[in-house]
Formats: structure tokens, C-alpha cells, sequence
């Protein structure tokens, strides 16, 4: 059965260290002219643009490319890109065990908005005073890049600090808890996702009401809870989509749909086409 290609990290490594790489993206691109099809990555990977242009898309959204730019990519994600000419800034890959030996909770990354796998939290534009800082640290790690342990701490000292861009927005204790329960049900979708439908499913997880789920899901992010857990199962489909030899029928089984038919209704309702149909559209593309 055909498949997404998925790159590995020694495949796009400068072949320092295979559980890290950091590199200028000139350089970067350079090296990898050809990793222009959609493709997912078995590793965490961000890119910050300091100059150039064009397009990247994660996971069917597009992006146009502006200075200051930061996108992350969590594993499994599909990404494809256009770039224009005289690209720069940073490009870091690491596997997804490299703070496994440093960290005591093995879903601390979760933490993090941008390594959600939710393309609404992976990209965003770095503010004005923070550029300095965030540049200086990734000089330092392209310096010092054989030195693991002030990698790790230096990572985890730049997430700390892209992550308080969103936190500075939350003003009251109740935000900040409305938020954390918002990213606690976005969470629990990932993981259920082809077993569980249904915002009261995902209410008693939380140990709230389905009323008080949709109101937070409607005040935060302008959506239904049921409209999320649809848009995570319409994702999946979509990304097995892509491969080309796996059929409609083995998609639905694969999402749990009791038959073909009702999983196309299901997608062309939302989608507003047939999955065969959203295929040979995306092939044409690609």
C-alpha cells in the first residue's frame, strides 16, 4: 500500500546529530531542493523566517510566507511548500524523545499551544520585542550545537518564551483556566478522535456539562464542540486521502464509519465534495 513519503531525520540531518539539527534555512533549502511534495517528518520541526517569500501549507491550510514568521510542525503532519528566491532564518528538527532523559512528564511538549498539532496554534508571527532574544538564542545553539544538555535547556527556554506571546493575552485567572480546559478537550480529541463523536463524551472526560464544553468552544475558538471533533475526523481523512492507493472504503474503516457511503456524506457535507472527488483535486496539485 502506497503512503505518505515520511522523511526521516538522518535524511534531512547535516549529519552532526541525529536527534538534532538547527541550520540556517538558505543553507537548509539548499541542501534539500528536491523536498518540494507533501511529505510528513518523524520528527518535531520549526522554521522562523527572517527573509524571502512564498507559501507553506501544513496540513491543507496555505500560509504566505512574511519576516518573523514562525511555523511547528508536530510529527504526522502533512507539509509541502513554495518558496521564492533568497530565503533565510532558522530551521531546527528534533526527535521527538530528544527531552525524554531531562523531562519527568512525557507529554510536557503538549504544553505548548504551537506543538499541539493544531495548525490554528503552529503559526504565528514572533512580536517586535522579542525578535532580538529569540535570534541571539538560536545563534547560540548553531554555535554550541554539539553540546546536547545547553540544547535542550535552550529549546525549552525559547518555547517558554513564544509561549508567554499567548499567555500575555489571557487576563484573568478564569481565562487562563477556561484555556487550559479548551487545550485539555483539544487533547483529549486527538487521542479519540475515531472512537468518540460526541461533545458529551468528551464533556464527561472533563468532568463538565456538554452546555458548558460548547459555550467554551464557541466563545474561544467561534465553533461548536461537535464542529471541532468533525474538523480532527475530516483531517484524518484528508490525510489519508493523499495516499493514492488507499481506498474511500478503507478510509472509513480506518475512521470507525460503519459504511462507505455514510462517511462520503459525511465528508462531502462538510468538505463540499466526495473524497474521491477532494483526491483528484489535491493530485492535480501536487
Amino acid at each position: 500500500m502506497a503512503k505518505v513519503p515520511v522523511i526521516e531525520q538522518c535524511v534531512v540531518s547535516d549529519g552532526f546529530n541525529q536527534e538534532f539539527m538547527i541550520e540556517s534555512l538558505a543553507h537548509y533549502l539548499d541542501r534539500n531542493k528536491n523536498l518540494v511534495f507533501p511529505h510528513r517528518h518523524n520528527f518535531y520541526h520549526f522554521v522562523l523566517f527572517t527573509k524571502g517569500g512564498g507559501s507553506h501549507t501544513i496540513d491543507f491550510e496555505r500560509f504566505e510566507v512574511e519576516p518573523w514568521q514562525i511555523y511547528f510542525m508536530s510529527p504526522g503532519q502533512i507539509h509541502t511548500w513554495e518558496f521564492g528566491e533568497n530565503m533565510d532564518g532558522y530551521v531546527v528538527n528534533f526527535h521527538k524523545d530528544l527531552f525524554k532523559d531531562v523531562l519527568l512528564r512525557s507529554d510536557y511538549l503538549m504544553m505548548f499551544p504551537f506543538f499541539s498539532g493544531l495548525v490554528r496554534d503552529g503559526v504565528f508571527v514572533i512580536e517586535e520585542e522579542d525578535r532580538n532574544l529569540v535570534t541571539e538564542i538560536l545563534d547560540r545553539i548553531l554555535q554550541y550545537r554539539g553540546d546536547v544538555s545547553f540544547i535542550k535547556a535552550s529549546l525549552l527556554y525559547l518555547f517558554q518564551l513564544l509561549n508567554r506571546q499567548r499567555i500575555s493575552s489571557f487576563s484573568t485567572e478564569s481565562s487562563v483556566y477556561n484555556h487550559t480546559l479548551l487545550r485539555n478537550f483539544l487533547n483529549l480529541i486527538e487521542s479519540n478522535f475515531k472512537s468518540l463523536r460526541l461533545p458529551k463524551e468528551y464533556a464527561a472526560l472533563l468532568y463538565i456539562t456538554p452546555n458548558h464544553l460548547n459555550a467554551l468552544c464557541k466563545e474561544l475558538l467561534g465553533q461548536s464542540a461537535g464542529e471541532i471533533i468533525r474538523d480532527r475526523v475530516i483531517l484524518e481523512a484528508k490525510r489519508l486521502l493523499v495516499i493514492k492507493d488507499y481506498s474511500v472504503a478503507e478510509i472509513a474503516y480506518e475512521l470507525n464509519f460503519n459504511d462507505n457511503s455514510y462517511f462520503t456524506k459525511f465528508f462531502k457535507k462538510a468538505v463540499g465534495v466526495t473524497p474521491e472527488e477532494f483526491r483528484k483535486k489535491l493530485i492535480n496539485h501536487i
